[in-house]
């Protein structure tokens, strides 16, 4: 493992030119004026991102479903399959990566086709804990899987998360957010892209107090499909954020990217308790990646005053060689016409909002190949709104 080179005087090309490194020290202590971090509120993060907060716990996890086809490992540091999705890019990534004890490997074996999902279940530390964690799922040439990585428990999380996706491999990957309401996390996810290789990567945020999730997705070889579906559900005094960079280096790859989301704060104004949701979407086509097929987009639905959603789509081409390339966002509160529709129609008002919101995420509940996380989900976006008394 090496770090990659980089200096002050060195300008930023492109949203991909990253640095990167192992060694925290190698990043300053992240501030509010920069791009990275602006949304970020640092005093949330309990000392994640500044060295203040050693391990003072462990997370524990459970692999559950595994049959024919895959194997589990608990590794040391020193395990070489380990950073091989990628290199920590920001100082809480590298501070998570020095400071783990064992790293947990997931591995679909080559040509495997696993029928059932393999499920990851991750508890946290414990209230007033903190802990480090490492994660590495492997899906080897020419398999297919889908993994469930299932978070929930509490106290304060670090964490990277590696998703390496062989060539021709198929693999899903279902990452639920219930956590715990005094919840912290901070976690990246390394997502690599190989020949012909196609990755469906979910991000489900509904628990937690502070939630900040990096998903960046690279292309090992042409031909790489990546799909990433999103959706997050944002109560009083939770800040939801998600910050995404796909970056196209290879010829012939696709990305497909939607994130939805609802958002419900205080009504009294009360600026703690407001609702607070952050989507950062970049995607960088770089000069090499000819025929890349692009589209990015971010819906967010407000139900209540003392809520904010940040979306910020960005698009970086570098090549005229390409098959199209998009994003959009929107943010709103109901649908008058829609109300109204079902309103006249006999349908209550409360009804009638519940119905407008379960059909804003349907489009991505829909995706979701498990029967029972999704129904799951949906009763957790009902007690959501009951909550809301929408």
């Amino acid at each position: 493992m090496t770090d990659t080179v980089a200096t002050t005087a060195s300008p930023v090309v492109n949203k991909g030119e990253l640095f990167t490194s192992y060694d925290v020290e190698a990043f300053e202590v992240p501030a509010q004026r920069e791009e990275a971090w602006r949304f970020t509120p640092f005093r949330r993060l309990q000392g994640l991102h500044d060295g203040s907060a050693p391990a003072t716990g462990r997370a524990g996890v459970e692999v559950t479903g595994v049959g024919a086809g895959v194997s589990v490992d608990t590794v040391g540091r020193d395990d070489e399959r380990l950073g091989q999705a990628g290199v920590p890019f920001d100082r809480v990534s590298a501070q998570a990566y020095s400071s783990f004890d064992e790293a947990t490997i997931v591995t679909i074996e080559k040509e495997a086709q696993v029928a059932d999902p393999v499920t990851i279940t991750m508890t946290g530390p414990g209230a007033d804990e903190v802990a480090y964690t490492h994660l590495q799922i492997r899906a080897m040439p020419f398999s297919k899987a889908v993994v469930v990585l299932d978070q929930r428990g509490g106290g304060v999380i670090g964490e990277n998360v590696e998703i390496i996706a062989g060539d021709s491999a198929h693999i899903t990957v279902l990452n639920v957010h219930e956590w715990d309401d005094d919840v912290t996390h901070v976690t990246t996810h390394h997502v690599s892209v190989g020949r012909d290789a196609s990755v469906k990567h979910f991000a489900i945020s509904l628990g937690g107090r502070t939630v900040r999730i990096s998903p960046h997705v690279q292309y090992t070889g042409p031909g790489g499909d990546a799909e990433l579906w999103g959706l997050y559900f944002a109560d009083a005094g939770q800040h939801l954020e998600q910050r995404l960079l796909v970056d196209h280096s290879q010829p012939n790859c696709r990305s497909h990217v939607i994130y939805k989301g609802a958002l419900q704060g205080d009504e009294s104004g009360d600026k703690r308790k407001e609702a607070h949701t952050v989507w950062i979407g970049d995607v960088l086509i770089r000069p090499d990646a000819e025929g890349t097929d692009t589209y990015e987009l971010n819906r967010n639905l407000v139900l209540t005053d003392n809520a904010r959603a940040d979306s910020v789509p960005n698009l970086e081409i570098e090549t005229g060689e390409i098959l199209g390339a998009g994003h959009a966002s929107t943010t709103g509160r109901f649908d008058d016409e829609q109300l109204f529709y079902l309103q006249s129609r006999g349908i209550p008002e409360d009804q009638a909002r519940r119905l407008v919101v379960r059909g804003f995420f349907g489009e991505v509940l829909a995706k979701i190949a498990v029967p029972e996380l999704r129904e799951r989900l949906e009763a957790a976006i009902e007690a959501e709104l009951e909550a809301a008394g929408a």
